[in-house]
């Protein structure tokens, strides 16, 4: 592992995208500890697309049209509600200033589920963990699970930052009715803008 996939990773991992959008949702909207919690439930996403990669299941999205557009169409679907959970000030994502709790588990489910319904990540991973792996007769898989466990933990520590920033800035922002409503008009938007650029992704 050499520092081109530290680098690439990262970018990779800091660009804005559905999970970095619901976690900083999450920590604006329920704090610290949703952020958190957020950060993991959308590292915990990630499994399945690493896993597919590395058993080679990704050929299969990569090959069949069927498959990638359910998936993709599904991703879609749920971006969409989120949306209109947002806007409505119902769900995870309402912001008040006395938000009552919502359980670790919901969230998790939450975060998993937007990252899980992307088939785009799958044929991703398929494509980029093999770069940095290198030839021989044996030790490949190892070494595509040694570097899925480095890419998890640089998910979990930039989105576990994306929440803690919101967080940080959610008392400042709870106490301004507009703002608040700004807020929500923008995270829906971003849900609808994404589920947009989700529908229009290819094989």
């Amino acid at each position: 592992m050499g520092p081109e996939f530290l680098l690439t990773s990262l970018v990779i991992i800091a660009t804005p995208g559905t999970g970095v959008v619901y976690t900083l949702a999450a920590g604006l909207t329920r704090g610290l500890r949703a952020g958190v919690i957020a950060a993991f439930g959308c590292t915990l996403g990630v499994v399945p697309h690493m896993a597919a990669a590395i058993t080679g299941l990704a050929a299969l999205l990569h090959t069949s049209a069927v498959a990638f557009g359910v998936l993709k169409y599904l991703g879609v679907a749920y971006l969409l509600y989120l949306a209109w959970t947002t806007l409505r000030e119902r769900g995870g994502l309402a912001v008040e200033e006395e938000a009552p709790a919502r359980s670790a588990r919901a969230t998790v489910a939450t975060a998993v589920l937007i990252n899980l319904l992307n088939p785009k990540l799958t044929v991703f991973f398929f494509a980029f963990l093999p770069q940095f792996v290198g030839p021989g007769n044996g030790g490949q898989v190892l070494a595509m699970l040694e570097l899925s466990a480095v890419f998890m933990a640089l998910t979990f520590a930039v989105f576990a930052l994306y929440g803690a920033l919101a967080a940080a800035a959610r008392h400042q922002v709870v106490s301004r009715p507009r703002v608040l409503a700004w807020i929500r008009r923008v995270f829906a938007g971003s849900f609808v803008a994404l589920s947009a650029k989700l529908a229009l992704t290819r094989q």
